[in-house]
């Protein structure tokens, strides 16, 4: 049975949910009843789906700064900065569907210069985002035939960072190809991959059990309930915390330095072989960097209070690309509120706690710090399989292992894994906007 089904009264279900009916006539008109792999497993969360799906289809459909061939091609240009060939697959395909300038599927020498022009900000914000600088901006939309007005410019780093975080989320729940992906005028063919290593979908849809087999970890009972016991020490703790302002500085600091540490060691080395995809990347030995490097200058902590998506970036995204940024927030707060108040078999709890831990701490590999979190509850909440996987999806998703995806919270649900990574995803967006917008209102001003 496919998990995307019609109910007998003729409602369109995902999972256990109704939808409402605007998303019904939106899956109706785009998936004609059937959902693609992405969607079946972003299905296990309906009410984010909801959000995703509004945000998604405006950023490719609807009345916008970039024509629709282009809007297709910078998503090609994004997800194979991550050898994404599932996104890529599916977008190349979009772009033939258009009938325009199918040339420009046999690479990037043969797009437009202008759409070239994208590459330097395409990499830096999908590997170091802290690089970017108003000098970026300024060179993009400088006068001249190839320039780009800062309506378009906004546009294309929303797709970027958007298509960016997609496929960390492909990657970190293994989404595999659709099989109805086919080959399209020969372009296709040497593009697109039958299935990726990572998990099957099917996996995740059709079960909402726990990852648990208890031969290979017997301890995962007492390791869910000191999860538990943590949290609730937290919590008594906050109230007689008095940390000065100095002292959540240093907790930071040593959190980000820590995150160094962070590598897959305990896990087979993943080699990652040249991709079908490369032939949409430019400098492909461009990749992630730790925020903080050992001796090395390293650049200046994002604070956020400084420059925040509420007060700063969701005004200027909504000025230059009308509507965008409400569709924005939507799906960032959806995300980051969501909860059924469970944690694996547990019922009534507050996960707000370690939600926030979760968003925070890929923030902080991105240099970004909250002045009012007390960035000691990230160790004492996330193990450390747990941050060797949000790593890894989040800084080099290509890299990303079932073994991985299978080495923390034995005891959770699929769905409660798959949430992970829909804060992990949203997380990394909204770290890749602060600093690309950022770098726009310097421009501005």
């Amino acid at each position: 049975l496919r998990y995307c089904y019609r109910s007998f009264s003729g409602q369109l279900i995902i999972g256990a949910m109704p939808l409402n009916d605007s998303t019904v006539m939106f899956l109706d008109e785009e998936f004609s009843g059937r959902m693609d792999n992405l969607t079946q497993v972003m299905g296990l969360h309906p009410h984010y789906l909801q959000a995703f799906l509004r945000c998604h289809y405006y950023l490719l459909r609807m009345d916008g700064p970039l024509p629709l061939h282009y809007r297709h091609y910078i998503a090609i240009m994004a997800a194979a900065r991550h050898q994404c060939s599932t996104l890529v697959c599916q977008h190349v395909q979009e772009f033939e569907q258009i009938g325009v300038c199918s040339d420009w599927l046999r690479g990037l020498e043969f797009c437009p210069q202008r759409l070239r022009n994208l590459n330097e900000i395409n990499k830096i914000l999908a590997h170091r985002p802290w690089l970017i600088t108003k000098q970026h901006i300024q060179a993009l939309v400088k006068t001249g035939e190839h320039s780009w007005s800062l309506a378009e410019l906004v546009h294309a780093v929303v797709l970027l960072a958007h298509f960016h975080a997609l496929a960390s989320f492909v990657f970190g729940s293994g989404v595999n190809p659709d099989p109805e992906v086919t080959e399209v005028n020969g372009v296709t063919d040497d593009i697109c991959p039958p299935a990726m290593a990572g998990l099957c979908t099917c996996h995740l849809t059709n079960s909402n059990q726990g990852n648990r087999n208890p031969l290979r970890n017997p301890d995962t009972g007492s390791e869910l309930e000191a999860l538990m016991e943590r949290m609730k020490r937290l919590l008594e703790e906050r109230e007689d915390d008095d940390a000065s302002e100095e002292e959540m500085f240093t907790r930071f600091e040593k959190e980000k330095k820590e995150s160094l540490l962070v590598v897959s060691a305990g896990f087979d080395e993943e080699v990652v072989p040249p991709s079908p995809v490369a032939r949409f990347v430019d400098d492909p030995s461009f990749g992630y960097q730790d925020f903080a490097r050992h001796g090395e200058d390293n650049p200046p902590t994002f604070k956020a209070q400084d420059y925040t998506w509420e007060d700063h970036g969701f005004s200027l995204v909504n000025r230059l690309y009308s509507d965008i940024g409400h569709l924005l927030d939507d799906k960032f707060r959806t995300a980051c509120d969501l909860t059924y108040y469970n944690m694996a078999s547990h019922e009534g709890v507050d996960t707000s706690m370690l939600r926030r831990a979760l968003f925070n701490y890929v923030h902080c590999m991105y240099g970004i710090r909250y002045d009012d979190y007390d960035y000691g509850e990230v160790n004492q909440l996330l193990e450390r399989n747990l941050k060797v996987y949000i790593k890894t999806v989040t800084c080099y998703p290509e890299r990303t292992t079932r073994r991985m995806y299978e080495s923390y919270w034995h005891q959770f649900r699929h769905s409660e894994k798959v949430h992970v990574n829909l804060l992990l995803m949203e997380a990394r967006m909204q770290a890749e906007l602060l600093y690309a917008l950022r770098a726009i209102t310097h421009y501005m001003t």
